[in-house]
């Protein structure tokens, strides 16, 4: 029966390369556990006992562990924050949220949106960061040409 659990234990860790979840790997650890006990025992049910055992033991005890370093890595902050409340200009127009347009930061285009419209060579402040969109608001000078 050894062999059956190496190859159900070999499909958990396929699966898990497959998916982003870090789940399906303690299936396979289990399944290896099985697989050992199959070399002492010939009993389906204590290697199927086994195998839940220890695959709900360590979901349980080392799930929230790998979570909480998956979280810790996601929220990690990135020089791109270092943008907000900085000025730039308008190089395309912005018409309103659903229309982004361009702007010019540190001699770099960006995807910009405004809850105002925003005509070419006004200059803005970035207030936040919406994926790979700038929201920003108009500062009060304007440059015809940029």
């Amino acid at each position: 029966m050894w062999p059956i659990w190496l190859i159900v234990s070999g499909i958990f860790f396929v699966l898990e390369i497959i998916t982003t979840g870090f789940l399906v790997f303690w299936f396979g650890v289990g399944a290896l556990f099985a697989m050992i006990v199959s070399l002492f025992s010939e009993s389906l049910f204590i290697q199927s006992l086994v195998f839940v055992i220890v695959s709900v033991i360590l979901i349980i005890f080392t799930r929230p562990l790998v979570n909480k370093m998956i979280s810790i890595k996601e929220t990690m902050p990135t020089n791109i924050y270092t943008i907000i409340k900085k000025e730039g200009y308008v190089m395309e127009d912005i018409n309103s949220i659903e229309s982004p347009g361009k702007i010019k930061i540190n001699g770099e285009l960006w995807c910009a949106v405004s809850d105002t419209p925003l005509k070419r060579g006004t200059k803005v402040r970035v207030l936040e960061i919406d994926g790979v969109k700038l929201k920003v608001e108009p500062v009060n000078s304007t440059i015809a040409t940029h």
